[in-house]
């Protein structure tokens, strides 16, 4: 009985045993990339406009607010991706019931990201014309109408540019949390690049993450873009 001919994919990556797995692993990248996004953005972006106004010679100046804010932003932003999953999987366990796969990847991947995308919220709107701001004030507009009506609109670009960022640096951390069980394309690479030497399932989940850097940031780069204009 004559065997099939190999296909030209099977050719090329001979050690790849089952491509249906490696798609499904660009699906729990996904998953994990638009979950953790939405949470990430929903987060920091308060966490971000609280920075601003509770900064020095800001719209509701705290100091000591502020102070805590910042320092434990910094602290989050301090600590490598890799040990924070390991650190927070009591956590994780407590708030979605395991520690391992798309939702025991999810929680760690908000708290790294939010602050981080916090600190690109607030330098956004630090770019804001000062002037915009005052005449919101002298028209009599509320801290909030200032915030909702003068300083998020007029951030857009640079709100979407932080978002763009914020979305890759997400995707390294989906790759990185592939080594403790975050499933995905960095688990492929970790089980069956690294511990196996198979080294065409490396070569393949490298080359489909740089696609989906690069598909990110050409979307970014439109978007801002788009709000440059207006």
């Amino acid at each position: 009985m004559m065997l099939a001919p190999a296909s030209p994919l099977q050719q090329l990556f001979p050690n790849i045993d089952d491509w249906g797995e490696l798609g499904h692993a660009c699906i729990d990248t996904l998953l994990m990339l638009g979950g953790s996004l939405l949470l990430t953005v929903a987060i920091g972006m308060p966490l971000g406009v609280l920075l601003y106004l509770t900064g020095k010679g800001q719209l509701r100046e705290m100091p000591r607010l502020y102070g805590v804010l910042s320092l434990t932003v910094n602290i989050l932003r301090s600590i490598p991706f890799i040990i924070l999953m390991i650190v927070l999987m009591p956590l994780t366990y407590v708030l979605v019931g395991t520690k391992l796969g798309i939702r025991g990847a999810i929680p760690p991947l908000v708290i790294g990201a939010a602050p981080f995308f916090a600190r690109l919220v607030e330098t956004a709107l630090r770019e804001v014309e000062r002037g915009v701001i005052e005449a919101s004030q002298a028209m009599g507009a509320t801290t909030w109408q200032i915030v909702r009506h003068v300083l998020l609109p007029e951030a857009r670009p640079g709100l979407a540019a932080g978002i763009t960022v914020t979305a890759i640096a997400l995707v390294g951390y989906t790759a990185m949390g592939g080594a403790i069980g975050a499933g995905g394309l960095g688990d492929l690479a970790y089980r069956y690049g690294y511990l196996s030497y198979k080294s065409d399932y490396m070569v393949v989940t490298v080359f489909l993450l740089i696609v989906l850097v690069q598909l990110l940031q050409t979307i970014g780069d439109r978007v801002v873009a788009y709000f440059s204009r207006r």
